[in-house]
Order: structure tokens, then sequence, then C-alpha cells
């Protein structure tokens, strides 16, 4: 399938992106995840481990986001 993605408005080709987006996560299991990620993880894990590693509650984090933008 060819798409000519220069020709597309910027709102075709988001929703382009959704619809791909929706098709992988309905095949999750298909997709296998990078080596690195491993990686990520164990180091985020000893931070958590460490007391190093903050978190920020996801809807205060929008909330700084929207701010930024």
């Amino acid at each position: 399938m060819n798409i000519a993605i220069n020709q597309m408005t910027t709102a075709e080709k988001i929703r382009t992106m959704e619809d791909i987006w929706d098709d992988l996560c309905h095949h999750a299991e298909e997709v296998a995840s990078p080596s690195w990620h491993q990686d990520v993880l164990l180091q985020r894990e000893e931070s958590i481990s460490k007391g190093t590693e903050t978190f920020t509650d996801w809807e205060i984090a929008k909330k700084k986001i929207c701010e930024k933008l």
C-alpha cells in the first residue's frame, strides 16, 4: 500500500497514525520489545530501590505539560 503522505492534510496524517497505532495495539503480542528496554527497566528499578527516582501523579504531570504549551 502506497500512501502519498506529502499530499495528505495534517488531519489525515494524524488519523492515519491513530489507525496504525490502534492496529498495532490489537496485535501487541506480535511486536517484540527492543533489547534495550530491559536495560532501561533494570536501571529504573535500581533507582527506585536506591530512592533516587521520583514520581509525579499523572494528572499533575498532564496539567504541568499543558501549562508549558
